[in-house]
C-alpha cells in the first residue's frame, strides 16, 4: 500500500469515527428549532407540535426559538452560520423556497448551505374576502379586478410571504391588477381584513378557517390541488375559474450544511415517525395540514422544485428585493 492509499485510508477512517461517535453521543444537549416567523402563525404552530413530540425520541429537549425578521431571512442565516452539529436546525417555508430569487443579495444559498432533513407538512391556503366585500366566487372576484385594474388590493404577511406569493400568481395566471398590501406579519395583515381595510387574503386554512365558519370572513376557494379536508365544501382556485393555479405553503427541518449524515438520518427517521402516528397526523389535519414525514432526499427533490417553481414566478412578475 502507498503514501497515498494510506493517507486516503487514514482519513475515510477518521470521518467514519467521528460520524460514527457523532450518532452515539447525538444529542448530548438539548436541540434548538429555531423559526423565521412571530409566534401564532402555521409555522409555529407546527413546530410546536414537532418540539412537544420530539424528546420522547431524542431524549433531549426541542426547544423552539422564534426569530423573525427579513422575511425569514435573519433566522434562516442564523442556522446557515451555525456549526454542523445537529443541535441548531431551521423550520423552513415556502419562504425559503421563494427567498432564494426574490432577494438576490442573500448571504446564503438556500440549496448549498443547508442539509435538508425531513419535509413535515404541506397545507393549502384560502382565499377569503371581508363579508362586505360584493364578490361571492373566484369567477367574480377576477370579472372586478378586470373591471376596476388596480382598484382591488390583498393583504400580505411581507414580501415573500405565503399570501404575497400566492397573490401574486392569482395576478399573474388571471391577468388582472390587484395592488399589494404588505404587512409586518400575517396577524396584522388578518386584523386589518377583518376590520374591513383590505379587501381580500389569501392565507393558511389553518388560520382563517375558524373565522369563516364564524361568520367574520367569507371564503371563496382553497389554494391546493385538491379540497381541503377541513373546508371540502370549497371548491380550489383551479375549480373555480383559473385552471392550473395551486399553492400550497409547506414547513420543513434543514440543519447546517456539513452536518454528519447519521445526525440527518437519526432526525429524519424520528420525525417521520412522529408524522406517520395516528395522533401526528390527527393534529396536523386539525389545522387543515397534511402531514407528510420525508427521506432526505425526497425533501432535497421537493426544495430544488419549489425554488425553481417560484424563481420562474419572480422573474415573470419582475419582483425583486435589493
Amino acid at each position: 500500500m502507498n503514501t497515498l492509499s494510506r493517507m486516503v485510508r487514514f482519513f475515510a477512517l477518521l470521518v467514519l469515527g467521528f460520524t460514527g461517535s457523532a450518532l452515539a453521543d447525538y444529542p448530548e444537549r438539548p436541540v434548538k428549532l429555531i423559526v423565521p416567523f412571530a409566534p401564532g402563525g402555521g409555522a409555529d404552530l407546527t413546530s410546536r407540535l414537532i418540539s412537544q413530540r420530539m424528546p420522547d425520541l431524542l431524549g433531549k429537549q426541542v426547544v423552539v426559538e422564534n426569530r423573525a425578521g427579513g422575511a425569514s431571512n435573519i433566522g434562516s442565516e442564523a442556522v446557515a452560520r451555525a456549526a454542523p452539529d445537529g443541535y441548531t436546525l431551521l423550520l423552513g417555508s415556502l419562504s425559503t423556497s421563494v427567498n432564494a430569487s426574490l432577494f438576490p443579495r442573500l448571504s446564503f444559498n438556500v440549496l448549498k448551505d443547508f442539509e435538508p432533513v425531513s419535509l413535515l407538512a404541506t397545507v393549502p391556503l384560502m382565499v377569503v374576502v371581508h363579508p362586505s366585500f360584493p364578490v361571492q366566487s373566484i369567477a367574480e372576484l377576477i370579472a372586478m379586478a378586470k373591471a376596476t385594474p388596480g382598484a382591488l388590493n390583498y393583504a400580505s404577511g411581507g414580501l415573500g410571504s405565503a399570501n404575497h406569493v400566492a397573490g401574486e400568481l392569482f395576478k399573474s395566471m388571471a391577468g388582472v391588477q390587484i395592488t399589494h398590501v404588505p404587512y409586518k406579519g400575517g396577524g396584522p395583515a388578518l386584523a386589518d381584513l377583518l376590520a374591513g381595510h383590505v379587501g381580500l387574503l389569501i392565507s393558511t386554512v389553518t388560520s382563517t378557517h375558524d373565522l369563516v365558519k364564524t361568520g367574520r370572513l367569507r371564503a371563496l376557494a382553497t389554494t391546493g390541488t385538491k379540497r381541503s379536508v377541513v373546508a371540502p365544501e370549497l371548491p380550489t382556485v383551479a375549480e373555480a375559474g383559473l385552471p392550473g393555479y395551486a399553492v400550497e405553503a409547506w414547513y420543513g427541518v434543514l440543519a447546517p450544511a456539513g452536518t454528519p449524515r447519521p445526525i440527518v438520518d437519526r432526525l429524519s427517521g424520528d420525525l417521520a415517525r412522529i408524522l406517520q402516528s395516528a395522533d401526528g397526523r390527527e393534529a396536523l389535519r386539525a389545522q387543515g395540514a397534511e402531514a407528510v414525514g420525508s427521506t432526505p432526499e425526497e425533501f432535497a427533490r421537493y426544495l430544488r422544485a419549489e425554488v425553481d417553481k417560484w424563481a420562474k414566478m419572480v422573474k415573470a412578475q419582475g419582483l425583486r428585493v435589493e
